[in-house]
């Protein structure tokens, strides 16, 4: 007997054992969870689709792409809240819509000219 942590841990022989010998030949889902330690939406969801979902196939909702890519050409050096503030939304909808368009921080590669004048 082993308990499952998580959907990773199953094999694909647990899941068509699961899915085609144990429910449709007459074990209920209930007897299923006792025996294969899941729960009972697990074993649900699985029903539906054995194939794990990898991304979301739903568009962006509240901040579009191209008004934010429009605005981070227009204000390359403003700060999150700044651009949260003109686009309606909050700090944390900018940085999740930033890294969804993989938008990085600037980097400045300069040596700072405070270093570069020191004296060692």
């Amino acid at each position: 007997m082993f308990i499952i942590n998580s959907f990773n841990d199953i094999n694909d022989d647990l899941l068509n054992r699961l899915s085609q010998t144990s429910i449709k030949e007459g074990i209920t889902i209930r007897e299923a969870t006792n025996f294969y330690h899941l729960s009972t939406s697990s074993i649900h969801s699985w029903q539906r689709s054995l194939v794990p979902k990898k991304t979301r196939n739903k568009p962006p909702t509240k901040i579009s792409n191209e008004a934010l890519l429009k605005d981070v050409e227009q204000h390359p050096d403003d700060y999150m809240y700044e651009r949260a503030q003109r686009l309606g939304c909050s700090k944390s909808g900018i940085e999740a819509a930033l890294k969804r368009l993989s938008i990085t921080q600037k980097k400045d590669t300069r040596t700072p000219e405070i270093l570069s004048n020191k004296k060692s």
